[in-house]
């Protein structure tokens, strides 16, 4: 498995937001959005244990608990429609899932996704992050330039236009599809483009988007997977970049490090998709996974995180936008991002804006030797990734700021 860091680090216990490796050392976790409400969550570790010594099993039996986690889950969408859902295991699970109903729903086969993305890594899920480099292998899935201002698809235009000319590379995937025989299943999004490097999408692409989609007889899947269940300051990533979605998928952070994953949509395209797809899971739908999952949420709420979130994100963005200075720190370009989840754009230099991989892997080594852990990301893998636990406070903000300006100090004097 690959490993994170120049010299590969050992972690052997979490308590909240800090993890501690065998000699003692803390790291502040700045980038696992698994552990939502923090490391060794103890209302979390009490569910887990005792609905273990209680009772789990597979998913044919009646459980009042699942169906209380079903209720919640969907009443906490503001998009209409989200009335049924269907547990699994993980994110790519739960996007498979999702890519059924749409195909059973419209009767067609094709999917759009950007040419930018991972949203899992088994067959036509894998496809949609990887049709853009290997086309022939994915006959059914079209690949579109993910939206963004900073490197735009044609230099010079307005905001206004800039938008039209990425929906126009959508109405040519839409087509090719159909021109295919295939049809619009969906198209598939992260609502906030997280694994493009959270970009700065132009106004109103997303909306126009799920309307053009709509239109051609498809539907929209939001992957929430990364973008949601409060991390952008809101529940979902849809609420903040005014994606539509039929279908939405949620996972990592749902059981706090047990898997747990959902698909959630209307009665009416779910019972579908029950009627033909047959489909089960031995280890969804469990006791277990409605405990830990009612935990997560409980601590949600009980603690305020999505407020948590909103608040200290917001600090801590214009904390580091105030660092950007092309005179001192010419490959700082960009600090982006929505609640507990931001991107420090790394360039070579702000008069090509080419991205600088290795300066940015560079810093996160920094960082980590520091004590706080982050990842390089994005398209280019050229930006630092912050995506801390939502129990992240001022304080552990303050102690990160500290951290950067001497990586900063480091690299420029």
């Amino acid at each position: 498995m690959p490993l994170f860091y120049r010299e590969p680090l050992h972690l052997v216990r979490g308590d909240g937001v800090e993890l501690f490796d065998p000699d003692g050392r803390r790291y502040v976790d700045m980038y696992n959005n698994v552990p939502c409400v923090g490391h060794a969550n103890p209302r979390v570790t009490e569910a887990m244990r005792a609905q273990q010594s209680t009772l789990n099993t597979h998913s044919r039996y009646l459980h009042e608990s699942i169906v209380e986690l079903a209720e919640r889950l969907a009443t906490l969408h503001t998009t209409p429609g989200m009335e049924s859902v269907s547990f699994s295991c993980s994110g790519t699970e739960a996007v498979d899932v999702a890519m059924q109903m749409a195909r059973i729903r419209t009767g067609n086969r094709g999917f759009i996704s950007t040419d930018g993305t991972y949203h899992g890594n088994i067959g036509d899920v894998g496809g949609l992050g990887l049709a853009a480099r290997t086309p022939e292998a994915f006959p059914t899935i079209r690949t579109i330039p993910f939206p963004q201002r900073l490197r735009p698809i044609e230099p010079g235009l307005s905001d206004a236009e800039l938008t039209e000319a990425y929906l126009a590379r959508l109405d040519a995937a839409i087509e090719s599809l159909k021109t295919a025989g295939h049809g619009v299943a969906a198209l598939v999004l992260c609502s906030i483009q997280a694994n493009e490097g959270l970009p700065d999408i132009p106004s109103g692409f997303m909306a126009h988007a799920s309307a053009m989609v709509k239109t051609n007889g498809g539907l929209v899947i939001a992957d929430e997977v990364q973008a949601g269940y409060g991390r952008p300051g809101r529940w979902w990533g849809y609420e903040v970049s005014g994606l539509q979605p039929d279908i939405v998928v949620t996972g990592k952070p749902m059981g706090n490090g047990l898997p747990l994953s959902a698909t959630t949509s209307s009665h009416e395209i779910v019972s579908a998709w029950r009627a033909k797809a047959g489909y089960f899971n031995t280890f969804a739908s469990s006791p277990l996974q409605a405990a830990v999952g009612l935990a997560v949420l409980d601590e949600i709420e009980e603690r305020q995180l999505v407020e948590n979130a909103a608040r200290v994100g917001a600090r801590l963005s214009a904390e580091l936008t105030a660092r950007l200075d092309p005179d001192h720190h010419p490959w700082l370009a960009e600090v982006r991002g929505v609640g507990l989840f931001l991107a420090i754009e790394v360039v070579e230099s702000h008069d090509t804006l080419a991205p600088d991989a290795e300066r940015a892997v560079d810093v996160v080594n920094r960082l980590k030797d520091a004590g706080f852990l982050t990842s390089n990301a994005g398209a280019h893998r050229n930006v630092v990734k912050i995506r801390p636990p939502l129990v992240f406070s001022d304080a552990n903000a303050d102690e990160f700021l500290t951290a950067f300006d001497r990586v900063l100090l480091e690299l420029d004097g």
